[in-house]
C-alpha cells in the first residue's frame, strides 16, 4: 500500500492562499490579521516543509517563483472546494438559490424575452437575478453565474462565448454629410467604451485608418449611455446592431459608412457576451443545469417579448 503524502500545515497553505491572491505580505497580513513578519514566517516554514523556494524578494514587493505559480493553482481549487462544501452543510437551503448576474444590455434585450423559458429551466430553485456592468468578482459578490460583455480573456473563471456583440458606426444625420470615408473618422470625437481600450482601435486598423492615441477623456460604462450621446451629437458612437436597427429605421442615427463595414472583422476583434462560472460553482445541481440551460440557446435568434 503506497503511503499518503504529508502535507504541510494548513495555516502555512491558508496564508500561501492569502499571499498569492494578493501579491503582498503586508496586504495579506491585514486580511488574516496578523503581522507581515507572522505572515513571513509562515511562508518560511512553508518553503521549508516543501523543500522549494516559492517567493523572491522583488524591490520592496515578492515574485512568485515558477513552482508557487504551480502551487497556487491546486491550492486556489482546494480552498473553493472547502468554502463550497462549508456552505452546503451549513445552508442546506442555500444550494436552492442560483445567483445570476448579467450585463443590463444582455439582460434587457436577450434574457427578458425568454423569461418564461428561463424560469422553467429550473423549476424548483430561486433565481436571484442581478445586473452589473462592471467585472463580477464571483467570491466577493456571491455570484454562482455571470454573463459579462468583453473578450473573454479572463483566466481566473471559466468562459464560455454565448454570443458576438458586432457594432455599427453611428452618428447622427446631420454629422454624417461630413463623414463619408474611413479616415473622415478621426474628424470627430468618438465615443469609448468604459470597458474596452481596444475596441476602436482594432476597428479602425480593420478599416486601414492609421490612427493616434485616441482621447479617453470621456468613456460611457453602458451601451445605453453611449447610444444616448451619440443621439445628442457627441460624437460617433459604436452601436449594437439590434440598437442600431432601430435608430436608423426612425431616423435618429445613420450609419455613415454603412451598415456592414465592419461585417469581415476577424472574429477575435469581435466582442461578446461570455458566460462565466467556476468548477466548484458548477457541482449544485442547480447551478449546472441553468448553465447547460444559457449554452444551449441560440441567442442570435430574436424572441418576441414573453407574455408571462
Amino acid at each position: 500500500m503506497t503511503s499518503r503524502l504529508r502535507l504541510p500545515p494548513l495555516n502555512s497553505l491558508r496564508v500561501f492562499h492569502a499571499v498569492v491572491r494578493h501579491r503582498s505580505l503586508r496586504e495579506a497580513a491585514e486580511e488574516l490579521y496578523v503581522s507581515p513578519q507572522a505572515v513571513g514566517q509562515q511562508i518560511r516554514l512553508l518553503e521549508e516543509a516543501l523543500g522549494v523556494v516559492l517567493m523572491e524578494r522583488d524591490g520592496r514587493g515578492i515574485r512568485l517563483t515558477e513552482k508557487a505559480i504551480t502551487l497556487s493553482h491546486y491550492i486556489n481549487a482546494g480552498f473553493e472546494e472547502f468554502e463550497e462544501g462549508i456552505r452546503r452543510v451549513t445552508g442546506p437551503r442555500e444550494r436552492d438559490r442560483i445567483n445570476l448576474n448579467v450585463s443590463p444590455y444582455f439582460g434587457t434585450r436577450y434574457l427578458m424575452p425568454r423569461l418564461a423559458q428561463f424560469r422553467t429551466a429550473v423549476p424548483d430553485a430561486e433565481i436571484g437575478l442581478t445586473t452589473m456592468i462592471d467585472l463580477v468578482d464571483l467570491e466577493r459578490d456571491q455570484i454562482d453565474l455571470a454573463v459579462q460583455w468583453g473578450y473573454g480573456e479572463r483566466k481566473d473563471v471559466q468562459s464560455h462565448l454565448l454570443m458576438r456583440d458586432p457594432k455599427v458606426i453611428c452618428c447622427r444625420p446631420d454629422m454624417a454629410e461630413r463623414l463619408t470615408r474611413a479616415t473622415d473618422l478621426l474628424q470627430f470625437n468618438l465615443l469609448q467604451p468604459a470597458r474596452s481600450r481596444r475596441l476602436w482601435p482594432d476597428i479602425l486598423r480593420y478599416l486601414g485608418v492609421d490612427a493616434p492615441e485616441l482621447d479617453r477623456g470621456l468613456t460611457f460604462d453602458d451601451a445605453a449611455t453611449m447610444r444616448r450621446a451619440a443621439y445628442q451629437g457627441l460624437g460617433v458612437g459604436l452601436i449594437s446592431v439590434l440598437d442600431a436597427q432601430e435608430d436608423i429605421a426612425s431616423g435618429r442615427l445613420v450609419a455613415p459608412l454603412g451598415t456592414t463595414a465592419l461585417d469581415g472583422m476577424p472574429p477575435e476583434a469581435v466582442p461578446g457576451f461570455y458566460l462565466i462560472t467556476t468548477k466548484t460553482r458548477l457541482r449544485a445541481k442547480h447551478v449546472a443545469a441553468l448553465h447547460r440551460w444559457l449554452l444551449e440557446q441560440d441567442w442570435q435568434v430574436p424572441q418576441p417579448p414573453d407574455s408571462a
